[in-house]
């Protein structure tokens, strides 16, 4: 299963004191991967338990638009999973309706469309009305126009009109419709994620890492305690 997309896991704990701890993880991915990662870039559970994700890269085309710096990681999996089952065809598909701004709202929502991409047609390498107007009229005979009058017909504003009704979009890979509104939300949250894609796994600490650990944020509250504190000196006693 090659990568559909990467992403730059950061340390926010230590993003946030000034330094930058992080590593790039590839999707799909699995724990086994994950947790070493996480133990690497600082994040163990103890001294620090939360990440973000600084940048996406990838070649699903405009999927980065829509994912946030704080996306989930098991969701992120699951969603790469599915993404690695389609075919060319059904990737350029979503390519186009993610473009067009369709269910873009959350991972989830692009999960869910991943499920209902049957609910759109993509007219590959339409990019322009009079095309569009073209494949309507000679193709599909969606409009019965005579012989004679073809030379003169203005396919741009006829296409246009179908672009306009249909509520379809010119993307990079072509024009895409929606032709169905059995869109069904089939994915709801985590738990509806197999076993085997969720990921999040923070790293097994041996005994003595853990005593480091603690130890580690006992002194860190102790000295914030101390900054806390207020100080009075002689001449306020």
């Amino acid at each position: 299963m090659g990568s559909i997309f990467e992403a730059y896991i950061t340390n926010a704990g230590k993003y946030a004191e000034g330094q930058l701890a992080g590593e790039t993880l590839a999707f799909p991915t699995n724990a086994e991967a994950v947790e070493p990662l996480l133990k690497r870039i600082g994040v163990d559970g103890v001294r620090y338990e939360e990440i973000f994700i600084t940048s996406f890269d990838g070649d699903v085309l405009g999927l980065y638009d829509h994912l946030n710096e704080y996306a989930n990681l098991d969701e992120l999996n699951h969603l790469a999973c599915l993404l690695s089952e389609l075919d060319r065809d059904e990737l350029d598909t979503f390519e186009a309706v993610i473009d067009k701004g369709d269910h873009t709202a959350s991972v989830a929502d692009i999960i869910n469309l991943v499920h209902n991409l049957d609910c759109y047609e993509l007219y590959s390498g339409v990019s322009d009305d009079e095309t569009l107007g073209r494949i309507y009229v000679e193709d599909m005979d969606a409009l019965e126009v005579p012989e004679n009058i073809l030379p003169y017909f203005d396919f741009e504003a006829y296409g246009r009109d179908v672009r306009l009704n249909d509520n379809g979009h010119y993307a990079p890979g072509g024009y895409v419709i929606k032709t169905s509104t059995d869109f069904v939300e089939l994915y709801h949250s985590v738990e509806d994620i197999p076993p085997e894609q969720k990921v999040f796994r923070f790293p097994k600490l041996s005994i003595r890492e853990q005593m480091t650990a603690y130890k580690e944020v006992i002194d860190r509250s102790s000295l914030e305690g101390d900054k806390l504190r207020p100080r009075h000196d002689r001449e306020d006693r």
